[in-house]
């Protein structure tokens, strides 16, 4: 559903209401997704809808302040509840909810004073859109999320698996068939478009990936992607989370990232002069992306949770490294069965507890600083990087990620590119926010982590 236009326009707010009418819409929910990557809202009903079109809501400036734990301000912010910003609804992401009746939503930019607020998440992936645009790029991406469906247990979690199967398990497919197909189909009536579906290594842990778009819309699919999953497995009376580490045996919920450079509609990753194999802009994206790896985790693994999930040999990402087809490296290049191949990249070290308007747009200024200084990627690497010795690993340039939250914060605040790019406002909201519960769960056992954390993400 797609209104292009002033909102202002009476034809335009004729547009929108008829449409919304037609649908016996109620309310209009508009979201935004905060420094802690919850996804808020307030609705709007529909007989207002003519007074708060162009206006949206109001929310606290106090809203970019808030940490996982708790709704309370964190003062390091600098933000406070005095102080008041616009929520508008950019009305190009309006859609009819088809799993909840009488609902529809829309994304919210920030604004203050009629422009863009310093402290908005959209707004700092914009800037990077079009700074990527300057650089003569168009960046296309797809988030690719693994999430569990869960009953209630009495194993000390509150939860266990719905089912014990095993990677890409038919009888998994079969047991949760009426709960994916409403997924995809809920999907589907929101103009997401749906690619592919299994069933994860864990029990009860399953995949849906969907078609990369705009890097702008890619993050807005994220957000409906989320609220569509848990709120249809609410429906078949099951929870949906997308934690990263749910149980110490079972596998990790991963996020991965893909990208793909477009110039003139044309794809720029592969070097179809000297195939197979990327082009120079598409090595120089990715040592980008590398040399800012450790500084962008606080990005996009941004959880106390997320480093559980973060270990060798569990094809997450933990060193350093990129290589064609090597789901153990940082960043994988995967080939395709036609030429041309490759067409993308994925990044491994992001989850689901990232807001992905933050870890789209700082993934974005990494690689844009590769292409910018030239940087070259190094080797590609052929092995699991786990498996190599410690001296091994050192010849070729690769290194340990950071193993937890507070390691990765320590390289964002070192990382000025990421910091001025985000600004320093978002910068200084978003890391004491961050540090807030680095501070908070630092010491937490995975039971306690699980217990505040799953309906969170």
């Amino acid at each position: 559903m797609n209104f292009h236009g002033n909102a202002g326009s009476a034809m335009m707010q004729d547009t929108i209401y008829k449409t919304l009418q037609a649908s016996r819409v109620q309310f209009i929910r508009i979201l935004w997704c905060d420094n802690a990557n919850i996804i808020r809202g307030k609705a709007i009903h529909i007989g207002a809808l003519s007074q708060l079109v162009d206006y949206g809501v109001g929310i606290s400036a106090a809203q970019q302040a808030i940490p996982v734990m708790h709704d309370a301000v964190v003062a390091e912010t600098g933000l406070s509840p005095v102080g008041e910003i616009r929520l508008i609804p950019d009305w190009n992401t309006l859609s009819v909810l088809p799993y909840s009746t009488g609902h529809a939503r829309a994304i919210g930019d920030m604004m203050q004073d009629g422009s863009p607020w310093a402290y908005c998440p959209r707004d700092f992936l914009k800037r990077a859109i079009a700074a990527a645009q300057e650089a003569g790029i168009e960046v296309m991406a797809a988030f690719e999320n693994e999430f569990y469906l869960l009953h209630p247990s009495e194993n000390g979690l509150g939860v266990e698996p719905g089912d014990r199967t095993v990677f890409a398990s038919t009888f998994a497919m079969d047991a949760n068939l009426a709960v994916i197909n409403e997924i995809a189909e809920a999907l589907l009536a929101q103009n997401i478009p749906v690619e592919q579906y299994h069933p994860e290594s864990g029990g009860g842990q399953h995949e849906i990936s969907v078609r990369y778009t705009r890097a702008l819309s890619a993050a807005d699919y994220q957000i409906a992607f989320r609220e569509t999953v848990r709120a249809v497995a609410l429906r078949h009376k099951l929870k949906a989370s997308f934690l990263p580490k749910i149980f110490a045996e079972q596998a990790g919920s991963g996020c991965h990232l893909h990208l793909s450079l477009w110039q003139d509609g044309k794809n720029l990753i592969s070097d179809t002069g000297n195939a197979p194999g990327i082009s120079k802009i598409a090595r120089a994206f990715i040592a980008g992306i590398l040399e800012h790896l450790p500084a962008l985790m606080a990005l996009t693994t941004p959880s106390i949770n997320s480093y559980r999930r973060i270990r060798p040999h569990s094809w997450s990402g933990a060193f350093r490294a990129w290589g064609y087809d090597n789901r153990e490296a940082a960043i994988r290049v995967p080939s395709n069965p036609a030429s041309p191949s490759p067409t993308q990249i994925e990044i491994k070290t992001v989850d689901a507890s990232a807001n992905p308007y933050i870890a789209l747009g700082a993934v974005i200024t990494a690689g844009l600083d590769g292409v910018r200084r030239q940087l070259e990627s190094g080797e590609a690497i052929a092995v699991d990087p786990g498996s190599m010795s410690q001296s091994e690993r050192e010849a070729k340039g690769i290194d340990a990620l950071p193993t937890n939250l507070g390691e990765a914060i320590a390289h964002l605040q070192t990382d000025k590119v990421l910091l001025d790019a985000l600004g320093k406002e978002l910068a200084q909201a978003y890391i004491a926010v961050r540090l807030a519960e680095w501070e908070a769960m630092k010491d937490w056992t995975l039971k306690e982590e699980v217990k505040l954390l799953l309906e969170r993400y």
